[in-house]
């Protein structure tokens, strides 16, 4: 009764902890960006819990350096996962996470990082997050959230023994829990624009297992200044997506709004995947890569500008996910 009461408490609330009672089959992680002021430096944290088809079970933190392009991969045994039943504070050994800081004690990064005016997803009726009205299907393989699309930095870490200032550096954070990230993904996220106000772009395309089918759906968010536009499967949306060598190019459109991205990928590192609910997959993310990013108002381009520090992830078999015609 209490794990349910948690699953349903965690459902209207996304940021929080969902496995409660999961023993098998099961993962979460949350993602935080760190890039400090000078952008010298930039990081992805993401920790976790892994949960395997055998019952095997471990908490992990990984850490991605995105400009020296390496990776490293850190395990806990699950007793020192303690994630809280109220809201989202996740504890594993002597490293804290929540959607106001970041505290870590691992041997590359040390120190703690509090995060200042964050951005959430908005919540509106019948869509507590991210994936709207898709939040409520219990058997989707790949739930996602968006925990804070932009907000300031402040704090020190040290960075291999050396201290690090990141005052006035820009964060971003989001989530995934489920059984498997998906046989084929585009994702790409940006905060670093050339205008002054905050800015964050981000995109994912993916096929999504639907009963005995499938379906390719979309989740994209392109806060600006104070407000979000939002383009997705559930909204009515359509999209387009080629792509090149190097270059993956993702346009979307409604009945007023268009946004269209020019991705350029560089060099990255390979993270670990979750693969029913075991942490054995492989995934190359960048955070060296570019995003110009065109909005229009109707037909008047109203946004028109290049995000750095940009995390691109093109992985498995992309090709189901490109068309070259407008499609829902």
């Amino acid at each position: 009764m209490k794990n349910n009461l948690l699953r349903w408490r965690s459902t209207w609330n996304p940021d929080m902890y969902h496995c409660w009672g999961r023993t098998r089959s099961f993962f979460e992680g949350w993602y935080f960006k760190l890039v400090d002021a000078a952008e010298q430096h930039v990081f992805a944290v993401i920790p976790g819990i892994s949960m395997a088809k055998n019952g095997d079970s471990h908490a992990f933190i990984q850490v991605l350096d995105g400009k020296h392009c390496k990776a490293s991969y850190h395990p806990f045994e699950t007793q020192y996962f303690v994630p809280s039943e109220t809201d989202f504070h996740l504890q594993i050994g002597a490293n804290s996470f929540s959607g106001n800081h970041i505290q870590l004690d691992l041997p590359e990064l040390q120190g703690r990082i509090d995060f200042q005016l964050p951005t959430p997803w908005p919540k509106m009726l019948g869509a507590p997050g991210i994936m709207g009205w898709y939040s409520f299907v219990p058997f989707m393989q790949c739930f996602h959230g968006a925990v804070s699309l932009h907000h300031r930095l402040s704090g020190q870490l040290q960075v291999h023994g050396q201290p690090v200032d990141f005052d006035g550096g820009i964060g971003y954070i989001e989530k995934d829990w489920g059984t498997s990230f998906p046989r084929s993904y585009i994702w790409m996220q940006a905060n670093h624009f050339s205008q002054a106000e905050k800015t964050c772009v981000f995109a994912s395309v993916a096929h999504i297992p639907w009963l005995r089918s499938y379906f390719i759906g979309y989740i994209v968010g392109f806060q600006w200044g104070d407000t979000l536009y939002r383009f997705a499967t559930y909204t009515g949306a359509s999209m387009k997506a080629a792509l090149g060598e190097q270059e993956v190019r993702l346009s979307f459109r409604d009945n007023r709004y268009r946004l269209e991205i020019t991705a350029l990928q560089a060099p990255g590192a390979v993270l670990i995947s979750p693969l029913t609910g075991e942490m054995k997959g492989k995934v190359n993310e960048s955070m060296q890569g570019t995003m110009h990013v065109r909005f229009y108002d109707r037909e008047e381009l109203v946004f028109d500008s290049t995000g750095r520090n940009a995390g691109i992830e093109v992985a498995g078999e992309v090709g189901e996910l490109l068309t070259e015609e407008w499609r829902r």
